[in-house]
């Protein structure tokens, strides 16, 4: 890992110019432990997704390598704690909804009380688990060093099923309206992480995907939809997550070709438009995975994300004010070229947390 006052590894002396920042860790670590504490008032009408807001500093901290040495294990234990709480458990006396709405929910905005154990009981009509709540809980469980123990693997398993529609995809919650590729991910990394299939559909899953990608061999977040990057990293990671890489992609080659062709400096979601921060990490972890992350320009993206830091966070666009997700697809964009930490590309998750997957769920060192 490079230092703060050191050149980047990568950055040559011929493309590297003294206007163009230097990685500053310090800063960001900072920013991310600011974000764990308070939120600025916009962010108020995200509080349901509060899971989501933690995931990102959690596990930015975590690629910054100081996640044990910034807190103490005190301070992990209650965040720990704070995750079960979200998870809803099976109600024997609701069995009409028992199997529909398990999984964690992101956060306790309907006004539950707190119980590190879990919920089995829905106060609420519309109170149900969400798939990238689901996703981001278990993620942040896995970052931080706990074994899953309190997860009830087969409620959540079963509750998916639910979930995925006759097309293949599926929606976000029980009831819910929304069902693209966003929610195929989040499915099929749950489903690998709990290290059970069996509450999805493979086969229409694969189909779905097939049926997403566009005329430019991208990949749209549903059939007929614009091909878009952050949903060609969702419909790859699914198909490796589930071992269908070779089936599921009609062109292997030419959807290669369209993720290339995103970078300018740093990386565009679609053609013609501007680059933006987190499509570092959603084109770079779906080139990483097909195996051709090293046809990108290292030098051009580093500078790029360089140029969107400020307050010690990363931001869209240059010039515009630094927001968590950014932040942390910055730091996972930059993992991807080892400035920091290592990640898992297909899980978004650092090395050190897929360790901890493989102890505690496949039982491998």
């Amino acid at each position: 890992m490079s230092s703060c006052n050191e050149k980047n590894s990568f950055s040559s002396a011929n493309t590297q110019t003294e206007d163009v920042k230097v990685f500053d860790r310090d800063k960001t670590i900072g920013y991310f432990k600011r974000c764990l504490e308070f939120l600025p008032k916009p962010y108020e009408s995200s509080d349901t997704h509060r899971m989501t807001l933690a995931f990102y500093s959690l596990s930015g901290l975590d690629l910054l390598g100081v996640l044990e040495t910034e807190f103490t294990q005190e301070r992990i234990n209650n965040w720990i704690d704070w995750i079960y709480a979200q998870q809803i458990l099976p109600d024997e006396n609701n069995p009409e909804l028992n199997e529909r709405i398990c999984g964690f929910r992101g956060s306790p905005f309907s006004g539950l009380p707190y119980n590190p154990n879990g919920c089995r009981a829905s106060r609420l009509p519309f109170d149900a688990s969400n798939l990238a709540m689901t996703y981001t809980a278990l993620t942040s469980l896995l970052i931080l060093g706990d074994d899953l123990s309190r997860v009830d693997k087969s409620a959540i398993i079963n509750a998916m099923k639910y979930l995925q529609k006759d097309d293949g995809s599926f929606t976000q919650t029980y009831q819910g309206m929304e069902s693209d590729m966003r929610f195929v991910y989040c499915a099929c990394a749950i489903s690998y992480m709990l290290n059970d299939f069996s509450g999805i559909n493979i086969d229409k899953v694969v189909q779905y995907i097939k049926e997403s990608q566009s005329y430019d061999y991208g990949i749209g977040q549903g059939p007929g939809l614009e091909s878009h990057g952050g949903s060609t990293f969702c419909a790859i990671a699914s198909l490796y997550l589930l071992n269908k890489l070779d089936e599921g992609l009609l062109s292997k080659d030419k959807t290669i070709f369209w993720l290339i062709s995103r970078q300018e400096s740093g990386f565009q979601g679609r053609a013609n438009k501007p680059p933006d921060t987190c499509y570092s990490f959603w084109i770079g972890a779906s080139l990483m995975i097909l195996d051709s992350f090293e046809f990108i320009d290292y030098d051009q993206n580093y500078n790029f994300l360089m140029t969107t830091r400020s307050f010690g966070g990363f931001s869209k666009w240059p010039g515009s004010y630094p927001d968590v997700m950014h932040t942390y697809m910055g730091v996972a964009g930059l993992s991807l070229m080892e400035e920091s930490k290592k990640l898992d590309p297909a899980l978004n998750i650092s090395l050190k947390a897929r360790k901890n997957l493989l102890k505690c769920v496949f039982k491998s060192e």
